[in-house]
């Protein structure tokens, strides 16, 4: 192994990711819950994972899902209580799963007890753990506008102040410059670790300190503002307190979330040494292959644009940080239906987890990933849960989109895609629940679902565990070096990993059509074994061939 880098448990392990609300309903209530993640504890350490990550479980009004947080040290009578969460976390560990909560302090919900004891009085310590500002005259304290609704700043008659919430209004924003929501946040730390949890995931960790002052940002259609509240530089103050005081003392793992990040930045924050801040960093730029910015301005897919981030990443990163690798989550449409072609789902759906799990890094599975579940269309946008889908029809209506072109974009982009409820069998309601589910299943459930899976030896779901086996039986995938070639094909994504004279050679069809594809130089496939391919082997190996609809083959150099 290169010298520079550093085995790590962390680096070596795979995370599976659950969206709580709709993995599995245990109680028979229509929402998914912890009784039904017991139940299927099983199932997510037959994938081959290592640890579940989960989604927010505390108290919550759901105005975004559970990223309102309402109480950060109990669990949501929608999953159970403190005590179910206990036995999830034994039985989890006696599996060797290790668990990570979601930390969620840019904001916190409106009915928090700490907003409500805010604004009953502008003289109560707790006014200060937020951002309360008189107007400028009849306007609010200064230009920014939320992510989600509108301006930043809601204006409460009662106090005749400003709250500040760079997402939804029920999500005013945290003054973490107050050293006493500091310690409040330390203590939330030190309560879930002293229990067992395991790590965290910090949501929009960058966004947790804003520029002293709050002057005004430079106007833009969207996200006004931004360069006042992403990165400033007591972010960095903060998470190092957090880390010596309470996370580094416990061991736990950290990988922090953060919007507009690049190689550049992210090394800022995970480079490995004395002073690392957190383990891993989630980005957003390798999902702007088929969009602008945000997934609601949509361009055509782009290989090129694609390959060239996540090139870049293994780059820069390589010796000095480590990769967090991911396609798909909560806050995005599925994978499938993005980079891949429903048409072909199976072979897409394996092409792509080869393209991101063959990669050096710490992969994350989002749940109903590895069955190749894919984008619901709903006919009604009133169908919708989320605010933010809401949200982007107010704006959309003012740019003089029709309804029904607004659902058909909806029915694309939505991030609601990816939170139909798990498919677990053909049975009603795909086997999520005995009720009615809280959200519409995908009608294609009867066909894409675990138990189909499972009796499929040539599944996706089983292309999966034999990608997380072959991960942990090869150092090669975990450590090795990464080389792209072929890099100005607009259809042929192919790379190469090397470590201890072993090296793999990944070849990836993004296109229906037929690509024609030749070796690079130094690779001679008849001296290669082939470990894995989405069709049957070729009758006759060749250095040369024509690619099927969204071909994946990979070599194996000894």
């Amino acid at each position: 192994m290169p010298a520079q880098i550093k085995p790590a448990w962390w680096k070596e392990m795979a995370v599976y990711q659950v969206w709580p609300r709709s993995f599995c309903d245990g109680n028979g209530d229509g929402v998914g819950d912890l009784w039904g993640v017991l139940e299927k504890l099983d199932y997510i350490k037959s994938l081959g994972v290592d640890a579940i990550w989960f989604s927010p479980l505390y108290p919550s009004p759901n105005a975004d899902y559970g990223y309102d947080i309402a109480d950060y040290t109990d669990i949501s009578t929608d999953y159970g209580n403190l005590e179910l969460f206990r036995r999830v976390l034994r039985e989890a560990h006696a599996r060797d799963l290790k668990v990570f909560m979601d930390l969620v302090i840019n904001h916190s919900s409106d009915e928090h007890e700490w907003f409500r004891k805010s604004k009953e009085e502008p003289a109560s310590p707790y006014h200060d753990y937020y951002f309360w500002r008189k107007g400028k005259g009849k306007k609010p304290p200064n230009n920014w506008k939320s992510t989600f609704e509108g301006g930043a700043w809601e204006y409460d008659g009662d106090l005749q102040e400003y709250y500040l919430h760079v997402f939804a209004k029920k999500q005013p924003d945290l003054n973490m410059a107050n050293p006493a929501l500091r310690r409040e946040i330390k203590d939330i730390l030190r309560f879930w670790l002293e229990m067992g949890v395991d790590g965290f995931r910090e949501d929009v960790i960058t966004y947790i300190a804003k520029k002293e002052g709050l002057p005004n940002g430079f106007p833009l259609p969207i996200g006004t503002g931004l360069e006042h509240y992403t990165n400033q530089p007591k972010v960095k103050d903060y998470l190092r307190e957090f880390r010596d005081e309470v996370l580094a003392p416990f061991g736990a793992f950290t990988v922090g979330e953060a919007p507009m990040m690049t190689p550049r930045t992210a090394k800022e924050f995970i480079s490995e040494g004395e002073d690392q801040l957190l383990n891993l960093m989630f980005h957003f730029q390798h999902m702007e292959a088929d969009c602008i910015l945000t997934d609601w301005i949509p361009t055509p897919f782009r290989l090129r644009k694609l390959k060239k981030v996540f090139s870049a990443w293994q780059r820069e990163l390589r010796g000095v940080a480590w990769n967090a690798l991911y396609l798909e989550n909560h806050d995005h449409p599925r994978i499938i239906s993005r980079y891949g072609s429903e048409k072909y789902r199976v072979e897409s759906g394996k092409m792509l987890a080869a393209v991101y799990l063959l990669q050096s890094g710490t992969p994350f599975i989002y749940q109903g990933q590895e069955i190749g579940m894919v984008n619901n269309r709903l006919d009604s946008v009133e169908k919708f849960k989320d605010v933010v889908t809401f949200n982007n029809q107010k704006l959309f209506r003012k740019l003089g989109i029709s309804s029904a072109r607004y659902l058909r974009l909806a029915n694309r982009r939505s991030r609601e895609n990816a939170r139909t409820p798990m498919q677990w069998s053909a049975a009603p309601h795909a086997g999520f629940s005995r009720a009615e589910p809280w959200f519409c299943v995908n009608p294609n459930y009867p066909e894409i679902n675990v138990a189909a899976a499972e009796a499929d030896a040539f599944s996706l779901l089983h292309w999966y565990r034999a990608l997380l086996r072959f991960r942990k039986e090869n150092p090669l995938v975990v450590y090795g070096d990464y080389r792209e070639y072929k890099k100005n094909s607009r259809s042929l994504y192919v790379y190469a990993r090397e470590h201890e004279g072993k090296r793999l050679l990944v070849i990836c069809s993004f296109s229906e059509k037929p690509v024609r594809f030749r070796a690079p130089p130094g690779f001679d496939l008849l001296h290669g074994k082939r470990v894995f391919g989405n069709y049957a082997p070729p009758e006759r190996q060749n250095d040369q061939f024509l690619t099927k609809p969204y071909e994946c083959r990979v070599y194996l150099f000894e």
